[in-house]
């Protein structure tokens, strides 16, 4: 479903591939940029990756919780998200608003933990 900042860095993929980067979003790490585009860091525990998106935010996101970012690998070793998955339970969600979610309008999407 997704790679790890651990298994982004030693896979280290073309730029030009769309990816799926999940962890936990590190505590003191969010920061706001210019343009409504914020920076944060997704760490596995392992390694760490800096992540960089502009667009609208989960109600859930925040540091301390896990978070699905889509988009590309590289740039500089910053992953560049096109959209932000919040974890709630045992799913993520995209942003609340159908204008807002993209291609996935309200659907959650879940993750099997036992396999």
């Amino acid at each position: 479903f997704y790679y790890t900042p651990a298994q982004m860095i030693a896979k280290n993929p073309k730029s030009t591939q769309k990816l799926r980067l999940g962890g936990m979003v590190k505590v003191k790490s969010i920061q706001t940029l210019k343009d409504n585009q914020i920076k944060f860091v997704v760490t596995d525990m392992i390694s760490e990756l800096p992540v960089t998106y502009r667009g609208p935010l989960p109600d859930l996101f925040r540091e301390g919780q896990g978070v699905v970012a889509e988009g590309y690998y590289g740039n500089g070793q910053v992953f560049q998200a096109q959209l932000i998955l919040a974890k709630h339970d045992e799913t993520y969600r995209p942003p609340e608003h159908p204008e807002e979610a993209g291609a996935y309008g309200n659907k959650s999407l879940q993750i099997d933990y036992k396999k």
